[in-house]
C-alpha cells in the first residue's frame, strides 16, 4: 500500500473479526486494526472504517425464545433488525475506546447511494469529517433497511464509499490471506493469488462461499467489491484480518494478501456511480437494427426495436438494456413506466406512438452506461 501523505483508504472489517463468538463485541482482534488505523492517520492517511458486526453484537441481547414463532419470517427480519440496534451502539462504543481521537457514525442504506443528490451529500460529508480529523466508521442501516433498500453485505458497501470518498486504496478484511485458486481450508495445496490485473470469470471461478457463520460476505462478494472499486481507479487488497503482519506489511508498502490493481483508465465519476451503484428496477429486451457503437445509439431506439419488457418499474427508473440472448448491452433510465412502455412497444401506428412519445426518446440521454464486452470506451453524460 502505498503510504505518503493525502492518502485516503477506507478499510472494511467484518462481523467475525468484531463479534467473534456472537457474543458482544470482542478486542480479541480489533486492537492491530486500531493500530494501523492511529498509524495510518500518524502517516497523514485518512482513513474510513467500513465496520459490520451490529446484529452480531447484539444477538446475545435476544435469546432464541424471544421470538414467539421461530419459523415466522416476519419474526426473524424483525428480530435481526432489534439485534441491529442493539448492537450497534455497542460496536460504536468498542470502536470508540480504542482511540483518542473522535468518531462518527454514519449508517447507510442503498437508497441513499442510489440517488444522486444523496450519494453527493454522502460524499460531502465524509469529506469533511475527514477535513476535521474525524473517523468516520459505515456501516448499512440493518434496524431500517429492507430488501428494496439494502445494499445486502459490506464488502460491496465498502467499495461504494471507496468510490464515494474517491479512496486511493481499499483493504477488506477477511478469515484467509486473499485469494486463492482453490479453497485453502478444503485444500492445503491451494496457492495464493498475490497479484490481480484483471478481474474476469477465471477469477470468479476461485471463489468460494463464506467459511465464517457470522459474517453475510464470501470471497464472491469481495471479488465484487474489487470489481467495482478497481474500475474506478482504487486499488483493492483482500488481507487476512486474524494477522496482525497483515497490517504491519500494508504500513511497510508490501502486499500481505491479494492485490486487484486499481484501472489506468477509470471510470468518469458519475458514470461508475451509475454502473456500479444505481440498481436496475427491470429489463428491455431490444433488437437494435443497426450495429451499436456508443450510447447515442441507444438514445434513438425506437419502438419497433423494442421486444419485450421485465418487470415493473417508474418513468425515471433505471433499467438494463439486453439482447434476446440474454447479452446485457447497457444500463440506463427509462423514459417510460414498464406498463407505458409495454403498450407502445405492441403499437404498429407511428403517428398513435408519437402522440404518446411527444418525440421524446424511449431512454434518456442523460445516464447511460454501455455494458456489453467490447464496449471498450464509456461516455459520461452530464
Amino acid at each position: 500500500m502505498n503510504t505518503q501523505a493525502r492518502q485516503r483508504i477506507v478499510l472494511k472489517v467484518g462481523s467475525a473479526l468484531i463479534a467473534p463468538d456472537r457474543q458482544g463485541c470482542s478486542s480479541r482482534y480489533l486492537l492491530s486494526i486500531a493500530q494501523f488505523i492511529v498509524r495510518c492517520r500518524t502517516k497523514g492517511i485518512q482513513v474510513i472504517l467500513v465496520s459490520s458486526g451490529s446484529i452480531a453484537a447484539g444477538a446475545h441481547r435476544f435469546p432464541l425464545q424471544s421470538s414467539d414463532d421461530p419459523t415466522d419470517p416476519k419474526a426473524q427480519i424483525a428480530l435481526k433488525k432489534a439485534m441491529a440496534a442493539a448492537g450497534q451502539t455497542e460496536m460504536m462504543a468498542t470502536w470508540d475506546k480504542f482511540f483518542d481521537f473522535p468518531t462518527a457514525q454514519v449508517l447507510l442504506t442503498h437508497a441513499d447511494l442510489r440517488d444522486r443528490e444523496r450519494y453527493l451529500s454522502v460524499r460531502d460529508t465524509l469529506s469533511t469529517l475527514l477535513d476535521h480529523d474525524i473517523l468516520p466508521i459505515v456501516n448499512e442501516n440493518d434496524t431500517v433497511t429492507t430488501d428494496k433498500l439494502k445494499v445486502g453485505d459490506n464488502d460491496n458497501l465498502s467499495a461504494m464509499v471507496a468510490a464515494a470518498a474517491d479512496a486511493r486504496s481499499l483493504v477488506i478484511c477477511s478469515d484467509i490471506d486473499g485469494l486463492f485458486d482453490s479453497n485453502p481450508h478444503l485444500n492445503a495445496d491451494a496457492k495464493l493469488i498475490a497479484d490481480v490485473k484483471e478481474i474476469d470469470a477465471s477469477i470468479y471461478a476461485m471463489a468460494g462461499g463464506s467459511h465464517s457463520d457470522v459474517g453475510t460476505g464470501g470471497m464472491t462478494t469481495k471479488i465484487q467489491a474489487a470489481e467495482k472499486a478497481v474500475s474506478h481507479g482504487i486499488d483493492t487488497y483482500i488481507v487476512n484480518g486474524f494477522k496482525e503482519q497483515s497490517f504491519n506489511d500494508l504500513l511497510s508498502g508490501k502486499n500481505p494478501g491479494t492485490l486487484f490493481r486499481g484501472s489506468d483508465s477509470p471510470m468518469l465519476e458519475r458514470l461508475h456511480w451509475f454502473t456500479h451503484t444505481v440498481r436496475a428496477e427491470g429489463e428491455v429486451i431490444v433488437a437494435p437494427e443497426d450495429e451499436v457503437h456508443s450510447a447515442e445509439d441507444f438514445v434513438n431506439l425506437s419502438s419497433s426495436e423494442v421486444l419485450d419488457v421485465k418487470g415493473t418499474f417508474a418513468e425515471g427508473d433505471t433499467i438494463v438494456l439486453r439482447s434476446d440472448d440474454g447479452t446485457q448491452l447497457a444500463k440506463a433510465r427509462s423514459n417510460y413506466s414498464s406498463r407505458l412502455l409495454k403498450f407502445i412497444a405492441k403499437q404498429d401506428d407511428s403517428k398513435l406512438v408519437d402522440s404518446f412519445t411527444h418525440n421524446r426518446g424511449l431512454i434518456a440521454a442523460q445516464d447511460i452506461a454501455l455494458l456489453a464486452p467490447e464496449a471498450n470506451e464509456l461516455e459520461e453524460k452530464s
